[in-house]
């Protein structure tokens, strides 16, 4: 609701890890407007206003492995642009996705979302409007763990890692929109953990 404090929010999202029988959040980044452009947050809490783009990037920890995951969408009505790059960034993810590959390597995974990022105008590279960081990090004991989805990695990808799927689009001073879902790898190719968001109007799957 209009009002609501992104410090609310991370208290409501403790609550509903501890009601699933984790201890709380292991991180919760709850960021509102143009806070949501910053990758790795903002220290000042927001207040939410219709309009405004809500980034939720959270996890907790059960039985010492760590869940990682972020949804953004808009409060109220989504504008012709916030809708236009929220596709973007899931097509962005899914090439990703796709690009994942037994025995390749794991820049691969992230030079695919670069790619098609820049058939869109944005980029290239690391450069905003764009992606300025990596696509994906491992994920396990750990919440970052090698190896990262990142240009210049040339390990090989093998069964069973586990990564973080999120090229994050930042819009400088405007928005951004980070979805991140993670996925492991089997013999046949890459399978999710967390299915990806819908829309941006349907962003949990309702």
């Amino acid at each position: 609701y209009a009002g609501i404090t992104t410090t609310e929010v991370e208290a409501f999202i403790k609550q509903a890890h501890q009601k699933v029988g984790a201890p709380g959040n292991y991180f919760c980044i709850v960021l509102f407007g143009v806070a949501t452009s910053f990758p790795h947050g903002v220290k000042d809490p927001q207040t939410l206003k219709a309009g405004n783009v809500v980034l939720i990037d959270t996890g907790c920890k059960v039985h010492d492995y760590i869940s990682d995951i972020t949804r953004t969408y808009v409060f109220g009505e989504p504008t012709a642009r916030q809708r236009l790059f929220w596709d973007t960034e899931k097509a962005a993810q899914q090439a990703a996705f796709n690009a994942a590959k037994i025995g390749e390597p794991c820049e691969n995974v992230d030079k695919a979302a670069r790619q098609y990022l820049a058939t869109q105008g944005l980029g290239p590279e690391y450069q905003t409007p764009g992606c300025p960081h990596r696509t994906g990090h491992g994920i396990g004991l750990d919440i970052h763990e090698w190896p990262y989805l990142v240009g210049g990695n040339k390990t090989p990808l093998a069964k069973g890692m586990c990564f973080s799927n999120e090229p994050m689009l930042v819009i400088p001073d405007e928005f951004g929109i980070r979805l991140e879902d993670h996925f492991y790898m089997t013999d046949k190719g890459p399978r999710w953990f967390t299915e990806p968001s819908e829309s941006i109007d349907n962003p949990f799957g309702l």
